[in-house]
């Protein structure tokens, strides 16, 4: 894995000293622990060196990546501690824009089958606008909060049991800020909100930056503490040769490191000739190389046994040293009981009605675990820019308050997707589609949500989705939706022999009004009256048989019912899960006497072992014909959908597709994708116009071999397709097929 997105600015700082408890004579050792994002994890490596050589630090002082590692330190972990809670990490969740897919509302879910949720743009007051970082710092914030939780009640930086001092960036004024005292979490989250990768932070009032911009290796803090003798560390990312400067990205890269090394620059030259600089030698090893932590560790290592030399002069005796870190150790302090639950910070929304379904309860004992999973649950809702938690003491008890802030970028959410593809015919085709939501348009959480498509297959979508109760979870979380649907599909017909020798449009409007349940995370049934209305006209050539449906409006109505379940991890290349999507219709159609039904039926499977995936997917679809129409709504053809084909040459009014595909994950992602992957499909299917024919005798086959890249605005796809009767084709396709 590959954190991409952090690559661009990400980079760190810190260090101190402190007065080791019991020490009396000797001098008090600062420790600085300079950064550049995963290349801070390096400091635990020098810290492991140092509790193995018995060498005190007395006092702590750090920037950005540095001070995170410095203050969990100066907390009272350990270097061993420090290296297995990191180490076990997930660190693409733990920079996720999002959280799993498995936890997101099916309304959240559905949209990434046709939207990127790589970039989401909003609008208030007239005003467009965008995130201020291009990565959550939800999963950061956690982890801090969690890992700080056993000194929550020391709001001096000095009561820790290492002193300790974070350093952030006023961005409005430019100026340094040194935090000595607050919410340690929140401190740690500040020094490391890096501009353009993660939002700032407001505190006291003061919108606050990544230290590294103004103070990136803090020896002057760390003397202020103090420090009569400094151990500085200094990991910062060096400036890039002209070979990296040919784009945007790599100047911008180049101009933070020039601010940065600027600022180093003067603080190593603070430095004394008794005191300690460790600059190891990390390579091309990046500051978004997060997943190699154990090697950033051991060169980390390496490094400061290199100085031994320098650095055993500062050792304590074996007695001396454990009583020492005796004095720093920390307790857990037992978990309080909840006198009750609050939420702060948003204006918007209506946070209390997630009460129901929280696993953390008023009356119980605290459980940092059950609040992980809380602020989960309310960040899942995709309505908040930030989810933390906090224990606020109370004569009563504690209260677990969650703070929430609302994403300064709604209340109207923009999501964009894209299709693009050709074969080797040259035939191509392109869709651009927008998606709008606006949240809680009233206190029961009511959203509208409208989707546009323009290209080749236009459709406007808007629905009134109404929650009918303010409590989730319940029994009573019912749901109602009054919804309208245009769909401008073209039809192309082909001979038996692949000839295309007509065009047909397909015009269809469908209205709806459903009552819903949704069941958990997993899915939801809906239920209520439906009608569309269609109308058949030709483009292009000429019909084989009179057709004297064309042009006469055909009306479709009766009772709908719809049930969905998406459990996927993916939506583009899934690793693990199921989806399951059907939909019938009872009713009656002009010019048919019997009674009309439709039914649609799609389901997936994923299964993984190792980096290799099985996909099994399958699709089932029969509709009532229009009288003398010689296509349907239906079709088949093109990358995956009876591959080697020509796209859509198949068309009907009953469908049948069964797909098996396998696809390895590549080991090594590209920057702009979040993976690259080598795969195959075999595909068996067809369509009928009467669906009475439906049968699995008369399928045909495709099969297809590719390379496929999961990027940033959708699936990518370059593949050689072959069907069954010997028609082979390349296609280079952007969306999904």
């Amino acid at each position: 894995m590959r954190v991409w997105g952090i690559a661009l600015l990400l980079f760190a700082a810190g260090a101190g000293a402190a007065e080791a408890p019991g020490a009396v004579e000797r001098q008090r050792i600062g420790l600085v622990l300079s950064g550049g994002g995963a290349r801070g994890l390096t400091h635990i490596g020098v810290l492991k060196v140092l509790e193995r050589e018995r060498i005190p630090v007395d006092l702590i002082a750090g920037t950005s990546m540095g001070a995170i590692i410095g203050g969990l330190y100066a907390s009272g972990m350990d270097a061993a501690s420090l290296e297995r809670e990191l180490l076990q990490l997930d660190w693409a969740q733990v920079f996720a824009s999002r959280v799993d897919r498995q936890h997101l509302s099916l309304r959240r879910k559905e949209e990434d089958f046709a939207f990127s949720d790589a970039v989401e743009l909003g609008a208030r007051n007239g005003e467009l606008r965008a995130p201020q970082g291009t990565v959550s710092s939800r999963g950061l914030e956690v982890l801090l909060r969690r890992l700080t939780l056993p000194v929550r009640e020391h709001t001096h930086f000095d009561r820790l049991p290492t002193p300790f001092r974070a350093v952030a960036t006023d961005m409005e004024t430019g100026e340094a800020l040194v935090m000595d005292e607050g919410d340690l979490a929140l401190a740690l989250r500040a020094s490391m909100s890096v501009p353009g990768v993660f939002a700032p932070i407001e505190r006291e009032d003061r919108l606050l930056g990544d230290g590294g911009l103004v103070n990136n290796l803090p020896v002057d803090v760390v003397r202020r503490m103090g420090a009569q003798r400094v151990i500085a560390v200094n990991v910062g990312t060096p400036l890039s040769g002209r070979a990296a400067l040919g784009s945007l990205l790599g100047l911008t890269t180049q101009m933070i490191n020039i601010l940065t090394e600027q600022n180093v620059k003067r603080s190593l030259a603070t430095l004394w000739d008794e005191d300690v600089l460790i600059s190891p030698g990390l390579g091309e090893l990046s500051s978004a190389d997060f997943e190699r932590a154990a090697e950033f560790i051991r060169i980390g290592e390496a490094s400061t046994e290199a100085l031994l030399a320098e650095l055993r002069p500062l050792a304590l005796s074996p007695a001396d040293y454990a009583r020492w870190r005796q004095a720093r150790s920390r307790s857990e302090p037992p978990s309080p009981r909840l006198a009750a639950l609050r939420f702060e910070g948003s204006e918007i929304t209506r946070p209390e009605r997630w009460l129901p379904v929280l696993a953390s309860q008023a009356g119980a004992a605290f459980d940092a675990a059950k609040a992980v999973r809380d602020t989960r649950l309310l960040a899942a809702s995709g309505d908040y820019a930030r989810v933390d938690f906090r224990l606020e003491p109370g004569p009563a008890g504690d209260t677990l308050v969650f703070d929430l802030e609302d994403k300064p970028w709604g209340p109207h959410y923009f999501k964009i997707g894209l299709d693009l593809a050709t074969d080797s015919e040259g035939l191509g085709s392109f869709n651009l589609r927008l998606t709008h939501n606006r949240h809680w348009l009233n206190r029961l959480g009511a959203e509208w949500r409208n989707q546009l498509a323009i290209g080749r297959s236009p459709r406007l979508f808007s629905e009134w989705y109404q929650p009918l109760s303010s409590q989730a979870g319940t029994g009573s979380d019912w749901f109602g939706s009054a919804w309208g649907e245009l769909l401008l599909r073209r039809v192309r017909l082909f001979d038996e022999q692949g000839t295309e020798y007509a065009q047909l449009r397909r015009r269809a409007f469908a209205t709806g009004v459903d009552l819903g349940k949704p069941f958990g995370r997993m899915g939801e049934l809906r239920i209520g009256p439906w009608q569309e209305a269609t109308r058949w006209t030709r483009l292009l050539g000429e019909l084989s048989a009179p057709a004297p449906a064309l042009r006469q409006l055909q009306h479709l109505y009766g009772v709908r019912a719809q049930a969905r379940v998406d459990q996927l991890d993916e939506a583009n290349f899934p690793r693990e899960g199921w989806r399951l999507v059907m939909s019938g219709v009872l009713g009656h159609q002009t010019g048919v006497d019997e009674r009309a039904h439709r039914l649609e039926l799609e389901a997936t499977q994923a299964r993984s072992w190792g980096p290799d995936t099985l996909n099994l997917h399958a699709r089932l679809a029969r509709t009532e014909p229009v009288p003398g129409i010689p296509g349907g709504p239906y079709a088949l053809g093109g990358f995956l959908q009876l591959s080697g084909l020509r796209s859509e040459q198949l068309s009907g009014n009953a469908l049948l597709l069964l797909r098996a595909g396998w696809y390895r994950r590549l080991p090594e992602a590209p920057v702009l994708t979040r993976g690259w992957f080598l795969g195959g499909s075999l595909e068996a299917g067809n369509t009928w116009l009467a669906p009475r024919d439906l049968s699995l005798r008369g399928l045909r086959w495709g099969a297809s071999a590719y390379l496929g890249a999961d990027t940033g605005i959708g699936p990518l796809y370059l593949a050689l397709g072959r069907a069954g009767d010997g028609a082979t084709s390349l296609y280079l396709f952007l969306g999904r097929p």
